[in-house]
This record gives structure tokens, C-alpha cells and sequence, in this order.
């Protein structure tokens, strides 16, 4: 379901944000001062100083500071997918993962971004981000699976940190800009060649690439992940080698083979590593299959012929492991094309064969909130979160649903806890703030919108929000305290970022 601005809930179209310069952004968010994230008058010497190339390896608390920094970046200037159904999918394969991974040191999460560019990349803290193209190429979840589980490598062995060091023992000098220019440029490695060639004299190739060990590395300890999770270690050299092939005479390679050469010496040693494992024969993943199909239906940009062309060429290779997903992507397509009867007609027997399904669930709540069937989709939803209590996806469209039906305070019960629970989902505070406005209660829709803010790293912006919120309560009330203490930590963690 959805998107995060502009929101609605029962659509989640994905709305780019304007991109701020890479400069200004990471000079807010990483460098010192106060200004807000959309400040544009930063640059790259603003980074923080964290030493010379005498210091140790950052430590992990440094790290998760870092990457907590770099999050709030890119929900700032990145379309982030935030829909839920997608998060929840994308986290669970992420977790399933980490959970036979080694060298676990840090929590993990994991992104969605729009962009049909074939790339991933992993930062500092745990985090690691997937571009929704890898989706239109990945044919089934072990090779998807594989990516990720190379990232997470990059993250547990510490390479970017390690390789920062290293690239400040010949440059000290440039330290605080090299760190800006490095996370840059595993996101957008075309800035980051230019950002890197405006802070050292080194060669970019050499300063954004992780090394050719250190890829060997990711791949060797991604490939035991892999066979540790359960899934086919082969995917990792077949879609390696399938990417090599494609791109092998492009003028512009996609922007993972920028930052992940595909030499074939590193593809030949995948594969020998992974002919050490026995075969292991992966049946195909009825939810990976449900979630490339969202993707190709409400985020590959494809207009609704284009994608409905799609799905039919799909459906007619006649894969029946695929069918139920395919039909689905084709239902979510005509219910944004407002051709109701058509989904019913293909979503109402996916519903029937399996009720507990949420991405089904979820697609016929749509339906029921576009004719106005309001009681029908909060009954339904109810009925889902007996089966599953305090589900995250459930939860927001039921929260949704009682909106739309203008039941705002009972929205608001559950949207308070939700919030409380996942004070980094945006999903949950847009909602929210919606629902009080819709209530008339203007400090607390002020204190919602003031958390959507921080979690983009505009402090200022959201401390005059809860300052704003503060001065409309009554003086001395609970109300005014909880603000108050709000403002502070807000001013603590502003202060925090300045110093990093």
C-alpha cells in the first residue's frame, strides 16, 4: 500500500521527493551546524573530523552513528519506497539472513528505493539498500537473496570503514571530505566519482571501488549465507555472470557494476565456491513472486497498458508457480486504473483460496475503500488481526480504513501504539498526523509532523514544531512536559550530529 509524500495509504504511489545536492546534504546531516536538512549551503569540507590515519578503525557505535546519519539523508533526498506490504518482505528476507550470518555486530535494516537502475549498496550501521530494479532482474528470491547476502558481507567484514582508513592514511588531510564522498558514492557513484575527484588527487576508480578482496571476501561469505538460509548457493555466479554478460560492452553500466567490478576472475571464483556445496534444489517463493509483481504494478513507472502487457506476456508462458502472482499484479493494476470490476474478478478467487494472505488482504481492502465499503474492509481487517495481533501491515490499513470512514479517534488508538512501536516508520506518524488534524487536535498533528521531520534530519524545522505544539496546550499540563522533554532530545540529537 503506500508511499510516503505525498501519502495515501490505500494507493502507496511512490512520489520522488526533489533530490537536495549530495553536498548539501551530507554537510547537513554529517558536518556541523544546526541548519536543517535542507539546507544547501554546506559542502563536503563540513564533514566531520574523526581523525587522522594514526586512529584505529571507527568503532561500532561510531559506525552506527554514521549510518543513523546517512539514513536520515537518504529519506531526505531519495525515493524510499515506504510501503509496507514491501518493508515487511524486504526486512524478513534481510533477517533471515543476518541470522545465519557471521560476525553479526551491529542491528540491521533494510530499504527499498525506487529505481529500476540495477544496485544495492550497504552503509555504515547495518543498513543495506536495494533498488527496486534488482526486482526486474532477479528471476527468483535466492538470486535476490544473493545480493543481499554479499551486502550484509561488506557490513559484518567492516570494509567500507576499513577502507576508509585506508584511503586517510595517504590523504589525512581530506579525511572529513572522504567520508562524505565515500557513502556518496556507494549510493550514486557517478556524484561520487566527481565528489571524490574534488577532494583528493587519487584515482576515484581506486578510491570507490571496494577492493578486488574485498569483493572476493563478500562473495565467500555470502555464499555461506546463503547455503546456511536455505537458498540455491548457485544464484550468486549465475546472477553475477548474467550481469557481466549483459553489460559487458555498455558505454554506461548499471551503477552496482560501478561499485562491484564483475571481473571474470571474481565470477570464476564464485562459482568455484560455490561447487563446494552440495545441491541444494529451492522450491519457488510464492512471496517473492507477490512482491516483483507489486514492484512491476506500482513502481517500475510503466504505464497501465505497458504493465498489463506485461503480466499477460508473463501469464502466457503458462509457469503455474507464478499464475497467482501475475493475476495479482494484474488486479493491483486495475484497481489504480479504477477499473474495479476487472480486479474484483481476478483478486476475489486469490482472496478465496488464501484469506491470511496480506497481500491479498490488503488489495481488497483497497477496492472496499474505493467504493466506499468501509465497513466491509474494517470487518475483514479485524477478522485478519485475530489471526495475526499486532501485525505492522494490518495494523496501518486497518488504522487507514477507520480513517476514511472518518472514525479518527479509534485511528488514533491504534496509530498512538503503532508509533510507539515503530517510531522510524513514516508511514505510521503521516497517519497519524492526518488523523488528528481530521480531530481538530493541532498540537498533537504539530507533534507528528515535527517526527517526520527529524526522521529526514531537519531538526530545526521540527523543534519549532513541538515549540509551536508547546505554546498551544494548556500551561503546566502533561501535554506541555511531554513536548518540552521532546524539544530536548531533539536539541541533544541535533547537537549529537553536529559533532559526529
Amino acid at each position: 500500500m503506500f508511499p510516503f509524500v505525498p501519502f495515501s495509504l490505500n494507493r502507496f504511489r511512490l512520489t520522488p521527493v526533489r533530490v537536495l545536492p549530495a553536498c548539501a546534504l551530507i554537510g547537513a546531516l554529517l558536518g556541523a551546524g544546526s541548519a536543517a536538512a535542507a539546507n544547501t549551503s554546506h559542502d563536503f569540507n563540513q564533514l566531520p573530523e574523526i581523525g587522522t590515519a594514526a586512529a584505529s578503525t571507527l568503532s561500532i557505535e561510531k559506525e552506527m552513528e554514521y549510518g543513523d546519519a546517512y539514513m536520515r539523508m537518504l529519506r531526505a533526498s531519495m525515493p524510499v519506497i515506504s510501503d509496507p506490504l514491501l518493508s515487511e518482505y524486504i526486512q524478513d528476507l534481510g533477517h533471515r539472513l543476518v541470522a545465519n550470518a557471521s560476525d553479526v555486530r551491529t542491528p540491521f535494516n533494510f530499504i527499498l528505493i525506487q529505481n529500476r537502475d540495477i544496485n544495492a549498496f550497504a552503509f555504515f550501521g547495518g543498513h543495506v539498500a536495494i533498488h527496486s530494479g534488482l526486482f526486474l532482474h532477479a528471476r527468483n528470491e535466492s538470486e535476490l537473496a544473493s545480493v543481499m547476502a554479499h551486502e550484509i558481507a561488506h557490513v559484518t567484514q567492516r570494509h567500507l570503514a576499513r577502507s576508509m582508513e585506508e584511503q586517510a592514511k595517504n590523504s589525512p588531510a581530506t579525511l572529513a571530505a572522504l567520508i562524505g564522498s565515500m557513502m556518496l558514492a556507494i549510493a550514486a557513484p557517478e556524484a561520487g566519482i566527481a565528489a571524490i575527484h574534488a577532494t583528493t588527487a587519487a584515482s576515484a576508480q581506486g578510491q570507490i571501488n571496494y577492493t578486488r578482496s574485498n569483493e572476493k571476501e563478500a562473495d565467500r561469505i555470502g555464499i555461506a549465507t546463503l547455503a546456511k538460509s536455505g537458498f540455491d548457493v548457485q544464484a550468486m555466479p549465475r546472477f553475477f555472470g548474467r550481469l557481466a554478460d549483459q553489460y559487458r560492452y555498455a558505454s554506461k553500466p548499471p551503477a552496482m557494476l560501478l561499485t562491484h567490478p564483475l571481473p571474470e576472475s571474481r565470477i570464476t571464483d564464485s562459482r568455484s565456491r560455490a561447487a563446494q556445496y552440495a545441491p541444494h534444489k529451492v522450491g519457488t517463493s510464492a512471496r517473492y513472486q507477490l512482491a516483483r509483481s507489486r514492484i512491476i504494478a506500482r513502481y517500475a513507472n510503466l504505464e497501465s497498458d505497458a504493465a498489463l502487457d506485461w503480466f499477460d506476456r508473463e501469464l502466457k508462458k503458462n509457469d503455474p508457480t507464478r499464475r497467482d502472482a501475475l493475476n495479482y499484479g494484474k488486479a493491483l493494476v486495475y484497481i489504480d486504473a479504477g477499473q474495479y470490476q476487472k480486479a474484483h474478478a481476478l483478486l476475489d478467487p486469490l482472496l478465496a483460496k488464501d484469506p491470511t494472505n496480506r497481500f491479498y488482504i490488503d488489495s481488497a481492502t483497497d477496492l472496499d475503500l474505493h467504493q466506499k465499503h468501509y465497513d466491509k474492509a474494517i470487518n475483514r481487517l479485524k477478522s485478519a488481526l485475530k489471526s495475526y495481533p499486532n501485525q505492522n501491515v494490518l495494523n496501518l490499513n486497518l488504522a487507514n480504513a477507520l480513517q476514511e470512514a472518518n472514525r479518527n479517534s479509534e485511528s488514533i488508538s491504534i496509530l498512538t501504539r503503532y508509533t510507539y512501536d515503530n517510531p522510524d516508520d513514516p508511514n505510521g506518524w503521516h497517519l497519524l498526523a492526518q488523523a488528528q488534524a481530521a480531530v481538530g487536535r493541532r498540537d498533537a498533528e504539530l507533534a507528528a509532523r515535527a517526527e517526520l521531520l527529524a526522521l529526514r534530519g531537519a531538526w530545526e524545522k521540527a523543534i519549532q514544531m513541538y515549540i509551536q505544539a508547546s505554546q498551544i496546550v494548556e500551561v503546566n499540563s502533561l501535554d506541555q512536559a511531554r513536548y518540552d522533554a521532546r524539544i530536548d532530545q531533539l536539541r541533544l540529537a541535533r547537537q549529537r550530529f553536529s559533532n559526529l
